[in-house]
């Protein structure tokens, strides 16, 4: 089995006994006819191995045939025996089948009605105008980094609906190809994750947010520091568009991670700056700084040495104490950052410990209004764009992250759907069964690049038209109008609000004025006055 994968068990078992029953009918003995089923599966095997439209097939000749049988049958198993359509353990077979159905432009209607329950706590939906707007179209874009102290800026008009951060090495070269050629087709931005720009990353132009994590991938030196050269010598590439420091993720907040020297292959070493064999080290925390101060000048920092291009952060909330301190800190340094990417407590990763994806991280709705309210009470917001990430891949997930606060979205796992990926949770495993997340050569040597690549840019396009619809239906001709008061959630069977009555939100300069603390929600009143701008710690 060392040249020959058991994924192919199979077909080769399809051959020995057509090649037996031919055998057996030359010399005239019973078992000839086993040849027709045995030939067809063959046959069937092999038109697998050389199509390129489903990588599930390349990788399982023959056996991918069960999978795709029992899911088509799937619905009527579940709604006689199992789950439903709409249980979301993590995406829903619904939100999946909606990604397929976009990226390989097949129809996204559905009939005979929803199938959510409209009655249940927690439904929510987008109020619609009587006069609805025209659509004008759907490439829908904000500025980021047009930052006033910044003599350099060089502003980015981003797509409101990105790709995560997915670092090479968590996913495979083909994956990364496929997502960057995408995003290069769609005009929207690929975010690098923290494993630094790799050759794949650069292979078809796509506009990149590199990201930078505590490990310093593609910017460290040879003990693990921060390298301002190396750093210069990356961010200086026209492709690399924005600057992001990543804090935290809302998959495993609070924890590192490392790499096994076995799995450090030439090529991640060569990405990330490390030694090819040698165990590649994330810490927990930052090095470049310690306290929010050291956090905004090291911001500053990358974005002299970047040219003036849009430099911010991305965290998961945990102590609200500290990111007042990061805001505290904004207002007395001078120094903002161009953006803030909120990821949500429900991320994804590879491989997160199961306490940590359950129970650590606040979820994205709750994070999002703590950080914009922040800003916007802290007199900031103006200044500064606020990103979202956390389980995003529909149309109204956009609109409703968008409506609570964000100015544009990343998503993940959605693109990952848009790629083929079929939620086998094998991520750790190596054995992604779609070549999605995995280094295994002959996996993602199935996943078909130019295929994925159409893929990647059309799911991308059809949400975007999908949010335009929305936007238009509510009378708006772009996302950045949308409001808490279009958004609507149900409390209870017979009460619904509007989330602007459920979420008290904060008027400009609220925070600055001692006399209306004790008027703020709960969570300002008792965590803004002890956090200070010159450390993490709470002033107790």
């Amino acid at each position: 089995m060392r040249f020959l994968p058991a994924r192919y068990l199979a077909l080769l078992i399809a051959v020995v006994v057509f090649a037996l029953s031919l055998w057996m009918g030359f010399k005239g003995e019973d078992g000839w006819w086993l040849a027709v089923p045995s030939g067809a599966l063959v046959l069937i095997g092999v038109i697998d191995l050389r199509q390129t439209r489903q990588a599930l097939r390349r990788n399982y000749p023959i056996l991918a045939h069960f999978r795709y049988f029992f899911e088509s049958i799937r619905p009527e198993i579940r709604q006689y025996f199992l789950e439903d359509d709409t249980d979301a353990r993590p995406f829903s077979r619904n939100q999946r089948s909606l990604v397929y159905q976009r990226a390989k432009q097949e129809t996204d209607k559905r009939p005979f009605g929803t199938q959510l329950d409209v009655y249940q706590a927690a439904y929510e939906w987008i109020n619609h105008s009587i006069r609805p707007a025209p659509l004008a179209g759907h490439n829908f874009r904000i500025e980021i980094g047009n930052h006033p102290d910044c003599p350099r800026a060089q502003p980015y008009q981003a797509s409101v609906f990105n790709i995560s951060a997915m670092s090479f090495g968590a996913l495979s070269a083909n994956a990364i190809l496929a997502l960057n050629a995408g995003a290069a087709r769609g005009g929207f931005m690929h975010d690098t994750g923290e494993g630094s720009i790799s050759d794949y990353h650069r292979a078809h132009g796509g506009d990149l947010v590199w990201e930078i994590g505590s490990g310093y991938f593609g910017c460290r030196d040879d003990d693990g520091a921060f390298s301002e050269e190396r750093f210069v010598a990356n961010a200086a590439s026209a492709q690399v568009k924005m600057i992001e420091v990543k804090l935290s993720q809302g998959a495993k907040p609070g924890q590192g991670g490392i790499l096994p020297g076995a799995k450090v292959t030439i090529e991640i070493a060569s990405a990330r700056g490390v030694r090819p064999g040698v165990d590649c080290l994330s810490p927990a925390s930052h090095s470049a700084f310690s306290t929010p101060s050291g956090l905004l000048n090291f911001v500053e920092r990358l974005r002299t040495l970047s040219g003036g291009k849009p430099t911010g952060f991305k965290l998961a909330i945990g102590h609200p104490w500290e990111f007042f301190a990061i805001v505290k800190a904004m207002l007395a340094t001078g120094i903002t950052p161009d953006f803030i990417v909120v990821d949500g407590g429900e991320g994804g990763t590879g491989a997160a410990p199961v306490e940590f994806s359950d129970h650590v991280g606040t979820p994205l709705q709750e994070a999002l209004l703590l950080v914009h309210n922040t800003l916007v009470g802290a007199g900031l917001r103006e200044r500064i764009k606020i990103g979202a990430s956390g389980k995003i891949v529909t149309a109204f997930d956009v609109a409703r992250t968008i409506a609570l606060g964000a100015d544009w979205c990343n998503s993940a796992r959605g693109f990952m759907f848009a790629l083929g990926c079929v939620q086998s949770q094998n991520c750790h495993t190596d054995r992604c069964p779609t070549g999605v997340a995995t280094q295994d050569a002959q996996r993602q040597k199935a996943l078909d690049v130019p295929d994925k690549t159409a893929r990647v840019a059309n799911f991308h396009h059809n949400t975007m038209k999908a949010l335009a619809e929305l936007i238009a239906a509510a009378g708006l001709t772009h996302p950045s109008q949308l409001a808490p008061h279009h958004l609507v959630r149900r409390v209870s069977p017979n009460q619904v609000k509007l989330a602007s009555a459920l979420l008290p939100y904060l008027t400009p300069g609220e925070l600055l004025d001692p006399d209306q603390l004790h008027r703020l929600p709960p969570v300002f009143r008792l965590y803004w006055p002890i956090a200070q701008a010159d450390s993490f710690q709470p002033l107790l």
